[in-house]
């Protein structure tokens, strides 16, 4: 039996600091169940297993997790010299020549890397099934999609293959794949984490890089690691008070907690999630929460659904310009898939006044989302419409290219609105389906205020465990 596969990574770290396992135990570990789990899941789409070993072996940064095993996403983690295709064939053949800040900040804290997760293209939908790597599975059950876009982020941590990974938010991507596969997952306030060397956000600072998580500890712990503005970062997120290590743990005393179930998508909710809801509702005012229903702006209020595509359309037009000039090739329909594409094209005709119109609004609702924060600490909501799709539920069919969008807009109806204002939220996995499929519930906080979130996840977590729960595919 493998003696570290239901340790999180604090856990981990503290057996190699009271030298009762050595890093290269705990790296070939991993690398057994990636080889065991990966063939069934596809999470793991490039490996560097000498590279780590050799990295085990040798004297590491003394951080908070000295010598435990970590996965990067195929997408914004830039590592010099090794492949960052962002799950396209146009850049499948790309390796960055220097790591991102965030990356540094990984190393620093003594984490090793053992390889890349599975993304969609771009990162551009809440499935992980690009055509350049193939469909990633949920380990809860095969034949359904983990999520996106961290997707294989969020199909290797739940499957045990590694305690924690990397993965980053536009609009969903690190709290869908949370709430579809039974795991913690954080949002981080925009400009908590750093987005340095380069301006890694096109998307007008929509995007939000932290992790994907079996427990609270290790998100709090490593947000302690990684957060604080790089040189030159053109967005900085208040300081905190203290380390969130400390906050985890903390009790959070008695919250105002706002309850919301309306989203202006009309999409409807599945029961399952409806319940996953009512049922936290519930549990907060048995620990002693004042919860009220009220109303939260969501991202298809006054035409904002609009406004976030525009400015998403126009940050795919400047991310593939941008990878273009990189790579010195000029992009084509036949390097891209036909949704991408699509996309491509749509922000191409939107032109100046509109991006920089959508923009605008974009500030507005962030200004108009803070009043909400007025009178109560927290807002409740789902995290998605629906628990974990069957794969192939978002076709692009070649007269209606853009037709995913729809479909993406109606799963994550709930969880733009804290990109577009910057806000943090978290996915919390604490309800499961009667076919054993989980359903996170979300929280969104001040903007700044990843504390609050932090507290009130580890009141949950001790009152409502969850890791307990096993999927099929398991180590």
């Amino acid at each position: 039996m493998d003696p570290f596969v239901s340790l999180d990574a604090t856990a981990q770290a503290e057996l190699v600091r009271r030298r009762e396992v050595s890093p290269l135990e705990l790296v070939d570990a991993a690398i057994t169940r990636i080889e065991r789990c990966n063939p069934k899941l596809n999470a793991v789409v490039q490996t560097q297993f000498d590279t780590a070993r050799l990295r085990a072996k040798n004297p590491l940064p003394q951080g908070p997790f000295t010598g435990v095993p970590f996965l990067l996403k195929d997408l914004h983690a830039a590592q010099e010299g090794y492949p960052l295709t962002s799950g396209s064939r146009f850049t499948r053949d790309f390796s960055p020549n220097h790591d991102s800040e965030l990356v540094k900040r990984h190393l620093r804290a003594g984490l090793i890397v053992l390889g890349k997760t599975n993304t969609p293209e771009l990162g551009l939908l809440p499935t992980t099934e690009g055509e350049l790597h193939g469909p990633c599975r949920n380990p809860w059950d095969l034949t359904r999609s983990p999520g996106g876009s961290s997707g294989g982020a969020a199909a290797a941590v739940a499957s045990g293959m590694v305690p924690f990974a990397h993965a980053s938010d536009g609009g969903g991507s690190i709290r869908g794949p949370a709430s579809h596969c039974g795991l913690f997952g954080l949002k981080p306030s925009r400009g908590r984490n750093p987005t340095g060397p380069e301006l890694a956000d096109p998307f007008h600072w929509l995007i939000g890089e932290h992790a994907l998580t079996r427990s609270v500890r290790d998100s709090a712990t490593l947000l302690d690691a990684t957060e604080g503005p790089d040189v030159g970062a053109p967005s900085i997120a208040p300081p905190k008070t203290r380390p969130y290590q400390l906050e985890a743990g903390a009790p959070p005393g008695r919250l105002r907690i706002g309850l919301t179930l309306r989203n202006a998508m009309g999409a409807p909710i599945h029961p399952e999630c409806l319940a996953a809801v009512t049922a936290t509702a519930r549990k907060l005012e048995g620990l002693g929460h004042a919860v009220s229903e009220g109303h939260l702006q969501t991202a298809g209020d006054e035409d904002l659904g609009q406004h976030f595509m525009t400015a998403w359309a126009c940050g795919v037009v400047s991310s593939i310009e941008g990878l273009a000039r990189r790579t010195g090739r000029p992009p084509s329909s036949e390097h891209f898939e036909p949704f991408t594409w699509a996309l491509y094209q749509f922000g191409q005709g939107q032109g100046l006044s509109a991006y920089l119109h959508a923009q605008a609004e974009i500030l507005r609702f962030s200004r108009a989302f803070a009043r909400h924060f007025e009178d109560v600490d927290v807002w409740l909501l789902p995290t998605t419409t629906e628990p974990a799709l069957a794969l192939g539920q978002f076709p692009a069919p070649p007269d209606d290219p853009l037709a995913p969008l729809f479909r993406a807009a109606t799963l994550v109806p709930y969880c733009p609105m804290a990109n577009m204002a910057g806000n943090p939220a978290m996915s919390v996995p604490l309800h499961w389906t009667p076919e054993g499929l989980p359903v996170g519930v979300q929280f969104i906080s001040r903007f700044g205020d990843e504390a609050t979130l932090f507290r009130l996840a580890a009141q949950l977590e001790a009152a409502h465990p969850w890791t307990h729960r096993r999927p099929a595919v398991f180590g």
